[in-house]
């Protein structure tokens, strides 16, 4: 299945880029546990019906309500006002917002719209884990998703005249790199190297594509270092395709990414500009404070062409 509706082409054509994105309402329909560290949430909702998945590693921005609240409220959702509104709320009422993926977008038999998002469980570590754990049927939350399938938050964007795939994506990445693997043709040639953290989160992923995965099982917690240096292991052990110049899509630990791409930059030769990379969290770090190098323009770089 692919991460996409019928109605993705009703897109206009020129859409300005302020009304790429809309606030949705999303409700719980039901929950699966897909493995030891992955609960899949199935959500619906009227406001489904002008959601417009660009599919691949579409992301959308969810509102979590805190605490024992069972639905999210926000002050505001008017695209000029909403921020504001959202950040002066006192700390202990906020609804916690993360960015996640569209795992699969579709419209059901009965006409309804459903959206799929693969949630990575530890506990309750962090406010989207536990929501998650907790989340049951009727539970409502808040989104700022896509109105026109043709956004930004599409980063894979494979150019044209490029061979093989190349990919690299942890446990906080895996449904996006699932979610590519579904819309990739057949006749793709994919390297992947998958790192999770328990050997039955090796999910089985659904491609028409030539693909030949790595899976990288931790097992246990690492540094930086340590981590970084399995992963490299794998990649330097590996033989990758050849079928033309390819194009390579990291996503995961922040550190981890940036030795990757040094690694297929500098010892493979790949043209950085066919790299995009994308750091989902970095170790050492809680989730609030990239959220505030963010807010103050402080993220490093994801452009291709940037230096390493």
């Amino acid at each position: 299945m692919t991460a996409t509706t019928a109605s993705d082409s009703a897109a206009p054509a020129a859409v300005p880029a302020a009304a790429h994105f809309r606030f949705f309402t999303l409700e719980v329909l039901r929950t699966r546990r897909l493995g030891h560290s992955f609960l899949r949430v199935t959500f619906g909702g009227g406001s489904l019906a002008d959601f417009r998945s660009g599919g691949y590693d579409q992301s959308l921005s969810l509102f979590l309500p805190c605490g024992d609240q069972e639905h999210t409220e926000l002050p505001s959702t008017d695209e000029d006002t909403w921020f504001g509104a959202w950040r002066a709320m006192p700390d202990e009422e906020r609804p916690v917002m993360r960015s996640y993926t569209v795992r699969e977008q579709r419209r059901t038999a009965g006409g309804a719209d459903e959206v799929d998002i693969d949630f990575v469980l530890h506990g309750d570590s962090s406010p989207a884990s536990r929501w998650a754990g907790r989340a049951v049927t009727g539970r409502r939350i808040m989104a700022i998703g896509p109105a026109v399938a043709e956004n930004k938050s599409v980063r894979f964007q494979r150019p044209a005249g490029t061979g093989a795939v190349l990919m690299y994506a942890d446990e906080t990445a895996l449904p996006a790199a699932a979610a590519i693997l579904d819309r990739l043709p057949a006749g793709t040639r994919v390297k992947a190297w998958f790192e999770v953290p328990h050997a039955d989160d090796r999910l089985g992923l659904h491609t028409l594509a030539d693909t030949d995965i790595t899976w990288i099982v931790r097992e246990k917690a690492a540094g930086a270092a340590e981590r970084a240096e399995r992963v490299l292991s794998e990649l330097r052990a590996a033989q990758l395709p050849a079928s033309g110049a390819p194009y390579a899509w990291l996503a995961g630990e922040a550190g981890t990414v940036r030795a990757v791409r040094r690694h297929l930059v500098q010892e493979r030769s790949v043209d950085r500009r066919a790299v995009r990379f994308t750091g989902y969290w970095r170790l050492g770090a809680s989730e609030e404070q990239l959220l505030a190098e963010a807010y103050a323009g402080q993220a490093p770089s994801e452009d291709p062409a940037s230096e390493l």
